[in-house]
């Protein structure tokens, strides 16, 4: 509503395994944490015109970097204990 979306965009989502989408007495709802990653696909599609096949590249993409980041940071922390306990 907030967004002035089509409900179909949200399935398709969906659909893409984007988004999970709960149903609850025919009702669908989002959970809240994921309405920071919907608002940045939502930008994507309306602002940047990318289709969802790029939207889900992109999200595969980013979550690639997400992970690879995670382990650059894992790395670095053993390192600087390794540095620590070695200077001592």
């Amino acid at each position: 509503m907030y967004h002035e979306i089509e409900n179909t965009f949200i399935t398709e989502l969906h659909n893409y395994g984007l988004i999970h989408i709960i149903i609850e007495e025919n009702d669908e709802f989002l959970e809240p944490e994921q309405l920071p990653t919907v608002e940045k696909m939502i930008r994507m599609h309306y602002d940047l015109k990318i289709n969802l096949e790029g939207i889900d590249a992109i999200a595969h993409l980013l979550n690639k970097i997400e992970t690879l980041q995670q382990n650059l940071n894992t790395a670095h922390n053993k390192l600087r204990l390794y540095e620590e306990k070695h200077i001592e």
